[in-house]
């Protein structure tokens, strides 16, 4: 069995690493049309210090990876809100997954979807999406699947740009998303990555509680943003 050695953590934890990523986004530093989406939950710390950072708009793209049963820190796929689904060919036909396994999971998995919407945006609209900046924000990508799911919500509804942008993901993966999206950055790109949580010391689960914290603590920083949709 190859021994694969974990790397040295690059991120004290979410927050760090959200700060670390703003650094990077500069160029989209107070404009009014730029809007960052972070993926719950553990993509909105970082979103948020993204935001608080650019002085932008902040909301959530729900998004759900499809764990592989018995592992679920590795996806099959993910699930979006329009009814997406991206599935990984690779890894369903690498572990032999049942198309059984598959819809089970994608029914365990779009009940929490809808749960997280009642609870992150309850009331509130959607965003506009069109003719915006769109910053799609993560902690980090091992597959790109639940990111792809993601992508493939935002880019019908238009934006005037789309980027990526995550603390740590594998330079095949980075290249692979820049081929759809405008704009991929990324603090650090490793030639492989076992796992996202090997780059932070501090990698704790994000509640619901701190979603829904952040981001009310960033609708009330930033009044006068453009009207929702």
């Amino acid at each position: 069995m190859l021994n694969v050695v974990a790397p040295d953590p690059l991120f004290q934890d979410r927050t760090d690493a959200g700060r670390q990523l703003a650094d990077r986004l500069q160029p989209y530093a107070n404009r009014p049309e730029v809007l960052v989406l972070g993926l719950p939950r553990g993509g909105v710390p970082v979103a948020y210090e993204v935001a608080t950072a650019l002085r932008a708009q902040l909301d959530v793209c729900l998004v759900r990876k499809l764990g592989v049963p018995d592992q679920p820190e590795l996806a099959l796929g993910a699930i979006a809100s329009g009814g997406v689904r991206v599935l990984n060919d690779t890894v369903i036909h690498g572990l032999g997954i049942s198309d059984h396994s598959i819809a089970a999971v994608t029914a365990r998995e779009l009940r929490e979807l809808r749960r997280r919407d009642r609870a992150y945006r309850g009331h509130r609209p959607q965003p506009a999406i069109g003719d915006r900046i769109i910053i799609l924000v993560d902690d980090g990508m091992a597959t790109g699947a639940t990111m792809r799911a993601a992508i493939s919500v935002i880019v019908p509804q238009r934006p005037a740009k789309l980027i990526v942008a995550v603390p740590v993901a594998t330079a095949e993966i980075c290249d692979d998303l820049g081929l759809v999206v405008d704009e991929v950055v990324c603090v650090t790109r490793p030639a492989t990555l076992s796992a996202i949580g090997c780059w932070y010391i501090d990698f704790a689960q994000t509640s619901d509680c701190t979603v829904c914290q952040l981001l009310q603590q960033s609708s009330s920083n930033q009044p006068g943003h453009p009207p929702s949709s």
